[in-house]
């Protein structure tokens, strides 16, 4: 026998006696703590399965899956989602994947002001000083960057752009240097800057712009019944000035209303033009910003459409006829035509995964299609909620890209699958 014909022999005898032993031991299995790249089958011991990519987890108890990342999908020949792991290569078991039977959503279209409130400040630009002997930039020179975020000044901590004057003030006046942390991506870095004394102003300067918090409109896509969870937008809210997106602390989001539309053409993407005051009663809090979109819980329950739907996974989308739910005037939601011309199907959350074109005569005569602030407006084919409108061609406002629905409700922290085993 050859060496590797050795090796295979030895370690299909490896697998096949672990296999077999597994049920004698389980009783042991509780005493165990399984990470996320660990499942377990029926009542048997914990396999590690490498290589699956990001969180998985299969409870063999409720024979349910938890995803936050990649997973292996396959299609079998009923047209069924399946879950496929591997040792070494080959198949050891197979797991149906389908949504929650009693998983309904109740897509919204609902128009919403959106006001956000950053971890630190934000730096978003730089200016000169003039002092009585130079023009400098004390932030430049500290290696300071736009997009940076300050978290810390001599160690205490920053949350709000007038936490830093009095510090910059203090030290200018003792001629002392300010300690900065910054948050820079997912590194921290730390810094030393001089501040300057403005020869007009007769006051010490930084060079910095920095903001604390942003503000806009958009569409709420979703909410959840039960746990009042919903989301929103379908993409990351960045800053206008840095283009990065904004790592924030807290948010709200507050009804909004539609006054006007800015309609779109070739080249040059419309925009809704809405008005919200932050005094109005806040509808929901905002716990995340990510490529997928908003999300946190609703509030206020008191102005939220009754109707809930069930979704479709992007293996059940299809081509063709389609509605989205959105605002055009004032506070009404209305439904319009579109066609889902593409649908792309994933198996990982990924944005971008559907092309939609705007057919409604009504909705192309008052927008040109798909404008700003219409990011969210949910897509409902077949009654079912398939995904969310996120972002308009430049050169043909009828069409856009939208986003599957099961990566929204995975951010917003909803289980959606329900599985059910088979024998490999």
């Amino acid at each position: 026998m050859g060496k590797k014909n050795k090796i295979r022999f030895f370690t299909g005898l490896i697998l096949l006696l672990a296999f077999l032993a597994a049920p004698f031991l389980a009783p042991f299995g509780k005493y165990l703590s399984i990470p996320n790249n660990i499942v377990t089958f029926d009542n048997h011991l914990p396999i590690n399965v490498p290589d699956l990519g990001k969180n998985i987890t299969v409870d063999a108890s409720n024979h349910t899956v938890k995803t936050s990342g990649a997973s292996e999908f396959m299609t079998n020949e009923s047209g069924e989602s399946m879950l496929m792991y591997q040792i070494a290569g080959l198949p050891i078991k197979k797991v149906n994947v389908s949504v929650l039977n009693d998983l309904k959503v109740i897509p919204s279209g609902k128009s919403i002001g959106v006001q956000l409130h950053t971890k630190g400040v934000l730096v978003v630009g730089f200016h000169r000083v003039q002092t009585e002997e130079e023009n400098i930039s004390p932030a430049e020179d500290a290696d300071i960057k736009a997009g940076d975020i300050i978290m810390e000044i001599n160690g205490d901590s920053i949350e709000q752009v007038d936490d830093v004057k009095p510090i910059v003030k203090k030290a200018g006046k003792n001629n002392e240097p300010l300690h900065l942390t910054i948050k820079r991506g997912d590194k921290t870095i730390k810094t030393k800057l001089d501040p300057a004394k403005e020869k007009k102003s007769d006051a010490y300067q930084i060079g910095l712009y920095i903001r604390d918090s942003a503000a806009g409109i958009g569409t709420m896509t979703f909410y959840e019944p039960k746990s009042h969870k919903y989301g929103a937008l379908g993409h990351i809210i960045s800053d206008m000035d840095t283009k990065k997106p904004v790592d924030i602390k807290n948010g709200s989001i507050l009804e909004s209303n539609v006054t006007s539309i800015e309609k779109g053409s070739n080249g040059n993407p419309g925009e809704k033009q809405a008005t919200f005051s932050s005094s109005q009663n806040h509808i929901g809090t905002i716990t995340k910003n990510s490529p997928f979109g908003i999300f946190g819980k609703l509030t206020d329950m008191s102005n939220t459409d009754k109707e809930a739907l069930p979704i479709a996974l992007s293996n059940e989308v299809e081509k063709g006829p389609a509605k989205i739910r959105t605002v055009i005037h004032g506070k009404e939601i209305e439904e319009f035509d579109v066609e889902v011309v593409s649908s792309v199907q994933q198996k990982h959350p990924s944005t971008k995964g559907l092309i939609i074109k705007v057919t409604d005569p009504e909705l192309l005569k008052e927008t040109g299609g798909i404008v700003q602030g219409m990011s969210g407006s949910p897509i409902i084919q077949n009654g079912k909620v398939i995904g969310a409108v996120t972002h308009v061609f430049v050169n043909d406002s009828t069409s856009g890209y939208g986003v599957h629905i099961e990566w929204m409700l995975e951010e917003a922290g909803i289980d959606i699958y329900e599985t059910e085993n088979k024998a490999g």
